[in-house]
């Protein structure tokens, strides 16, 4: 077994442990800053399913006889500052919930990718047990994107609408670009 290898899956798995534990500070204001039930729903959900990933990392972590903390995950830090900007603007209803789909969207992508990165180091390891919990988690985050996916359908359909509906009361007299003098 690579000793270089070992301690980069180590410091990856630290890296994830980070996120897990950023996002578990972040799902609950997105949840709150949510107006759809369904969506603040899924963030709860989620919430509480981020726990059990940074439970089955501590599992990971304990078998190897290391210590999770220690390092900090900039890119959660970049998603979260950015998702903690979406909730400072000026939207309301459908369109901030749109606004936050993207933003846990783009959570969810970079945890598929890094959780898909873990899971193919510790398969090389030969950490057949960790590459179970890794996969479970892996799967969670895979069906958080496809829900999240699912109810933007909606959303940005309500989203598109309620921005039809105001367009005329919020430039009365005004032509939109192409429209003939």
């Amino acid at each position: 077994m690579s000793e270089g290898l070992k301690e980069l899956y180590i410091d990856e798995l630290k890296d994830l442990y980070n996120a897990e534990n950023q996002l578990m500070k972040a799902l609950p204001k997105m949840a709150k800053a949510a107006s759809s039930g369904e969506l603040r729903q899924g963030f709860e959900k989620h919430l509480q399913q981020t726990m059990g990933h940074a439970q089955r990392l501590e599992k990971i972590f304990h078998a190897l006889g290391e210590n999770p903390k220690g390092k900090t995950c900039k890119a959660m830090q970049g998603l979260v500052e950015e998702g903690a900007e979406t909730m400072k603007e000026d939207l309301e209803g459908s369109l901030m919930d749109a606004a936050l789909i993207g933003a846990a969207q783009r959570v969810e992508h970079y945890e598929i990718a890094a959780y898909g990165t873990v899971c193919a180091f510790a398969k090389t390891l030969g950490e057949t047990d960790h590459v179970s919990l890794l996969t479970e988690t892996l799967q969670e985050e895979k069906e958080t994107d496809q829900k999240l996916t699912e109810l933007a359908q909606d959303i940005n359909a309500q989203a598109n609408a309620g921005k039809k509906e105001r367009e005329p009361q919020a430039h009365p007299g005004k032509k939109k670009p192409g429209q003939a003098a």
